[in-house]
């Protein structure tokens, strides 16, 4: 559905005196059904016209293997199901109370506009042209395109992007929350198996820092147990911590409570670079798999958007292919092994734990009709992912799965996708209500002193 903020700015603006709103007509930019094939029935009891050259650029698409490919196929088959209950150039009813048209532009744009982007230009003629026939209808232009909506603004068109699911970062659910209590109930919470009633409305699997209100700096951290209804004490690392790694700080404690419960089947972490997010994931895998044997395997995946093409465009075997955009997990992977210079001059590395089954390393992309029981999945870069490529992942857990799903919504190179509508976000903002589900928000650097000035500062 579109986001509260635009539905409720267009209800105020377009309520007629008598109390009801009117209807609107919604045109549609091709790539706003490449982002999602099921956008035609998201705009309530409204109008939805797809300029037929949206169909002609869809058609680019059909033969793609890729998640584009697949919308475009998906868009079309609706269209055509469509099609079987009347005339699209008339219009067809919607389930939701809508109609769908397919239209073309009658409308010749300024000469100014006749070079260049010759399809974008018809697609915003049909805009125009909707306007035009029914000028006491609101019209809107629907594109993820900041350029074509600066046009179409310029023509006097109303252009608003498509947020299916837009959250804003500064509101997105941290997982965290801070009580100011009596020193005593935080005492309780360092007993053995102490099991505390909330001081306030929690959600489950949130992170409780309890502060004494004499004391600021006495404190204790739990975490809210959904299940039991209570806050519990976050589980015990050790001196060795895991895979010789120990929290460096209060998030990464809690982090580690997520990635080493074995009921909390979802973990969901943001944070920018240096928070420690992959290489806790890797260790708190690695530990489960090896040591606890709790999974079979731990499988690394992450989105190869940076490439620019996919991986089958570069030399070697699929493993080869893979080897430089995977590079920053092998790192990672080899800082916990703790390798001596002379021990990687003998050639030891990463590729022993994949050799001997324990880490297993693939691409997204061939991750579709799959089913994954008994391992510890981490998908790095999530960031990139769409809400529909997210939903295909999480969909592929079976039976005594753990997947985790790290990324930082500020460094994405998917076009489609912003930091307030990605697959990451879309999971936080639906899963934290979720008993088997959990999230934290990262914010402070680990890596060094440089990197945190870095990320503070450029």
């Amino acid at each position: 559905m579109l986001s509260l903020y635009l539905r409720l700015s267009w209800c105020r603006q377009f309520t007629q005196p008598g109390g009801d709103l009117a209807r609107k007509n919604f045109i549609l930019d091709t790539n706003v059904l490449l982002h999602d094939p099921r956008s035609i029935y998201s705009f309530d009891d409204n109008t939805v016209i797809i300029p037929i050259y949206v169909i002609e650029e869809l058609d680019q698409f059909k033969k793609d293997m890729s998640e584009l490919g697949r919308n475009a196929r998906m868009i079309a088959r609706y269209l055509d199901q469509h099609r079987t209950e009347g005339t699209l150039a008339e219009g067809v009813p919607l389930p939701n109370g809508g109609i769908l048209k397919v239209s073309w532009a009658e409308t010749e744009l300024p000469r100014s506009m006749a070079d260049g982007q010759l399809m974008d230009n018809r697609i915003l003629a049909v805009a125009i042209d909707a306007k035009k026939r029914e000028p006491n209808t609101p019209a809107f232009f629907i594109t993820k395109d900041t350029n074509l909506r600066i046009r179409a603004d310029a023509l006097g068109l109303g252009a608003q992007d498509y947020e299916p699911e837009r959250v804003e970062i500064s509101e997105l659910y941290s997982g965290v929350i801070e009580l100011t209590v009596s020193a005593d109930l935080v005492d309780q919470l360092y007993k053995p198996n102490a099991e505390l009633d909330p001081p306030a409305p929690l959600v489950p699997n949130q992170f409780v820092l309890l502060k004494d209100a004499a004391n600021p700096s006495h404190t204790a951290m739990g975490r809210f147990n959904g299940a039991k209804g209570k806050v519990v004490p976050l589980l015990r690392t050790g001196k060795d911590g895991v895979w010789g790694v120990r929290p460096r700080n209060m998030e990464q404690s809690f982090l580690l409570d997520l990635l080493l419960n074995d009921d909390i089947r979802l973990v969901t972490i943001v944070g920018k670079a240096g928070t420690g997010k992959t290489l806790l994931a890797i260790a708190a895998g690695l530990a489960k798999v090896t040591e606890e044997a709790v999974y079979q395997k731990l499988l690394v995946s992450r989105p190869i958007f940076p490439l620019g093409r996919d991986i089958g465009y570069l030399p070697g075997d699929v493993e080869q292919k893979l080897n430089p955009w995977m590079q920053p997990i092998f790192d990672n992977v080899e800082f916990l092994l703790n390798l001596s210079r002379s021990d990687k001059k003998a050639g030891r590395g990463y590729h022993e734990l994949v050799d001997l089954g324990i880490i297993d390393i693939e691409p997204l992309t061939y991750i579709r009709g799959r089913s994954i029981p008994n391992q510890y999945i981490i998908v790095d870069e999530a960031q990139n992912l769409t809400p529909h490529e997210v939903k295909t992942i999480i969909t592929r857990v079976g039976d005594n799965t753990k997947i985790v799903l790290t990324g930082d919504p500020f460094q994405i190179d998917n076009p489609y996708v912003d930091s307030t509508n990605n697959g990451l976000v879309h999971v936080v903002n639906r899963f934290k209500a979720e008993k088997i589900a959990g999230h934290i928000t990262m914010s402070k650097g680990e890596r060094s002193q440089l990197a945190e000035l870095a990320t503070n500062l450029l």
